[in-house]
């Protein structure tokens, strides 16, 4: 799929940010004055590239200073995109049974996570063949945030990747329990531990599951939007450590 800039603004500290559709999938990147320089991908929930911009931009600059490009690029059924009418079924499924007090199934989960994983991922990868053919962007490349079980494909299918900063906080399938034994890179979890909206018990199994030989998981206090603010700090290590 070609890429194709829209808009073009500039910054704090020299850091350009560009606009672009992939195809029909609106997109982000920003780029440090220090071009080229080495790639993380951000990662994000299904709610749209508008809503979640404040922190997608607060995340690219911080990684702007450490001298990494950062790209993202919007969800299947998220946005401006088309609806999605599964997706929407299972989101409203969803809702009913939590709203219920209901157990939340493994049929649920996998009718709400594996159609968004198996469209995503390859929407990544198209993404990733783009942003890597321009002349400001050179490998390694990392993967940043959530969907989890978006991070875990990639990171057990794209020999490109080569270390992911995962966030708990999603449901798990358990076929992305399974992929996660295949995830050899090196890995840095964020676990909210009082998540209202996340099993932790499954996150803790997910981090189990990984084969890395470098893994670490890094659990604080508080609810889903309560990470806080140092855990972008450690996140940045990781990815100076395996990136640079």
């Amino acid at each position: 799929m070609p890429l194709r800039f829209t808009s073009e603004r500039h910054l704090d500290d020299g850091v350009v940010e560009r606009a672009f559709t992939l195809g029909e999938i609106p997109g982000i990147l920003w780029t440090p004055a220090s071009a080229p320089v080495p790639l993380i991908l951000l990662g994000h929930p299904p709610l749209g590239l508008d809503r979640m911009y404040p922190r997608l931009v607060a995340r690219a600059l911080h990684a702007a200073a450490d001298g990494f490009a950062a790209a993202t690029i919007e969800l299947p059924g998220s946005g401006d995109r088309p609806r999605w009418d599964a997706l929407e079924a299972a989101r409203s499924e969803l809702r009913r049974v939590k709203q219920a007090g209901e157990p939340v199934s493994d049929e649920i989960i996998d009718a709400l996570i594996l159609p968004l994983v198996d469209k995503a991922v390859p929407e990544w990868q198209s993404a990733l063949d783009a942003l890597l053919a321009l002349p400001e962007i050179e490998g390694p490349v990392g993967y940043s945030g959530g969907v989890i079980s978006v991070g875990v494909r990639l990171a057990a299918t794209d020999p490109r990747i080569a270390a992911a900063g995962l966030f708990a906080g999603s449901f798990v399938p358990r076929a992305i329990l399974d992929e996660a034994r295949r995830v050899t890179i090196p890995l840095h979890v964020l676990l909210q531990w009082d998540d209202e909206g996340n099993d932790r018990q499954a996150s803790l199994d997910l981090f189990d599951a990984f084969a890395s030989n470098e893994k670490s998981l890094h659990a604080n206090m508080g609810g889903h939007t309560g990470v806080p603010p140092y855990a972008g700090d450690a996140a940045a290590r990781f990815f100076t450590r395996h990136l640079k």
